[in-house]
């Protein structure tokens, strides 16, 4: 069976699930040893970053590495196109979501107690989210991308857009940003949740997260 290193609200191990779901994967769920971040752990993982898959002998911990290898090992159903340009976009989506949005998103993280907003620059990200997102929308409204991936296609390209808009979401009144989400993005939101896989990830997910909040919220 597959095994995972995670933990609840791991973004990145969400990410994963939706794609594990998608194809019907059986997968079990490990702590990590020591807690994330842990030199325990870090033994395993040298990254020390999640989630890490194990598949028999095999150890991987990059996400990227990790939804291609599963796309490769059990290919049904496809999650990249069958075209060199589809495959091409694929990715360069994905990157967009790891290299451009998730950082911005993340860089709130350390606002969500009370204690620590102080001097937080709200203009400043919000100027920066909102870069990003109509960046995203920018890249959504690419012509190409309709021709070269069949529209009802989940790929590897999608499965972190859902949760790190999911953070986004409640991120927004949570620290008071006037952050507006393009309409093209909403609409590619709620055309993933329209996937069996991201809906039931995320009917999961979210209350965990919202849980999560509180309690960092008050710390």
């Amino acid at each position: 069976m597959l095994q995972i290193y995670t933990i609840p609200v791991s973004l990145y191990s969400a990410k994963l699930r939706i794609l594990l779901r998608h194809k019907e994967l059986v997968w079990e769920e490990i702590p990590p040893p020591g807690g994330y971040g842990s030199m325990e752990y870090r033994q395993i993982v040298p990254a020390g970053n999640l989630p890490a898959l194990r598949d028999g002998s095999l150890l991987l911990a990059d996400s990227e590495a990790i939804a291609e290898y599963l796309d490769e090992t059990h290919p049904e159903p496809p999650m990249l196109p069958d075209t060199p340009a589809g495959r091409a976009i694929v990715r360069e989506r994905s990157r967009y979501h790891d290299t451009r949005l998730e950082p911005a998103v993340r860089a709130l993280f350390p606002y969500m107690p009370e204690r620590k907003r102080d001097g937080f620059e709200a203009g400043r990200h919000t100027d920066v989210l909102t870069d990003r997102l109509e960046g995203l929308g920018r890249v959504l409204e690419n012509r190409v991308l309709e021709k070269a991936i069949p529209s009802a296609q989940l790929t590897l390209g999608d499965c972190g857009f859902p949760v790190t808009l999911c953070w986004l979401d409640l991120l927004i009144p949570l620290l008071g940003l006037p952050v507006e989400i393009p309409a093209a993005v909403l609409e590619y939101r709620d055309g993933l949740y329209r996937h069996k896989a991201v809906a039931e990830e995320m009917a999961e997910y979210r209350p965990k997260l919202v849980a999560e909040m509180k309690l960092w919220v008050a710390e």
